[in-house]
C-alpha cells in the first residue's frame, strides 16, 4: 500500500489535471472523451425512454384488437400511401415476407386493410385502408402527434428544425433520399405548421 505523502498527492493532482484538460492539440483527453461517451450513453437512453412514450399510448389500443407494433406500422404507410406496393412496403418496414404475411392477414381478415390487383400487373397486390383502418389510424396518430406537438412546444423556438435535422441524420445515410421522398419531408425553412 502507498502512503499518501504531499509528493505522491501532488503527482496525483497532475496526473487528474492532464487527463481533464484537453490535449495540446486541442483535442479532447482522455477523461473527457468517457464523458462525451457517457453523455452520447445518456442520449441513447433518452431515445430509448422517448420511444417507450410515444408508441405506449398506441400500443394500449393496438392490444385492445389484438394488434402490434407491425399493425400500427403498416396502417400507417398504407393510409399515407393509398395504393402501397406489398413490396414496397418490405422495403420500408424492413421486415420479412413472412412477418408481414401475418400481420396483413389479421389486418385484411379484420377489415381494416383491402388488399386489390394492380391495375397494369395483376400479380402486383395494392394495399388501402378502409374506412374502419382509417379510423384507428387517425386515433393512434392523434396521440403521437399531440404527444409531438407537446414536446416542440416544451422543448422552445426551433426545436421542430433541430429535432428534424436529428431524426434524419440518424436514418443510415444511403436510405436518406428515399426516406425523404417517402415522408414528403417540408422545406427546412418551414415550421410544422408549413408556415
Amino acid at each position: 500500500m502507498t502512503d499518501i505523502t504531499p509528493s505522491t498527492e501532488s503527482a496525483r493532482r497532475v496526473q487528474h489535471s492532464s487527463e481533464t484538460s484537453p490535449a495540446v492539440n486541442g483535442a479532447p483527453g482522455p477523461t473527457q472523451e468517457i464523458h462525451d461517451r457517457d453523455q452520447l450513453i445518456a442520449c441513447a437512453e433518452l431515445f430509448f425512454f422517448a420511444y417507450r412514450d410515444f408508441t405506449g399510448d398506441p400500443d394500449a389500443i393496438l392490444e385492445k384488437y389484438g394488434f402490434g407494433r407491425a399493425h400500427h406500422r403498416v396502417l400507417h404507410f398504407v393510409r399515407r400511401h393509398p395504393g402501397l406496393r406489398v413490396a414496397n412496403l418490405l422495403n420500408i418496414l424492413k421486415i420479412t415476407k413472412q412477418s408481414l404475411a401475418r400481420v396483413l392477414k389479421q389486418l385484411i381478415d379484420q377489415g381494416f386493410i383491402l388488399q386489390k390487383a394492380g391495375s397494369d400487373d395483376r400479380r402486383e397486390r395494392r394495399l388501402f385502408v378502409t374506412a374502419k383502418g382509417g379510423r384507428l389510424i387517425d386515433k393512434l396518430t392523434a396521440l403521437q402527434a399531440k404527444r409531438i406537438e407537446a414536446a416542440l412546444a416544451s422543448a422552445g423556438p426551433g426545436a421542430y428544425q433541430s429535432a428534424r435535422r436529428f431524426l434524419f441524420a440518424m436514418i443510415a445515410e444511403s436510405d436518406r433520399p428515399r426516406v425523404e421522398k417517402l415522408i414528403k419531408l417540408l422545406p427546412d425553412s418551414e415550421d410544422a405548421n408549413g408556415k
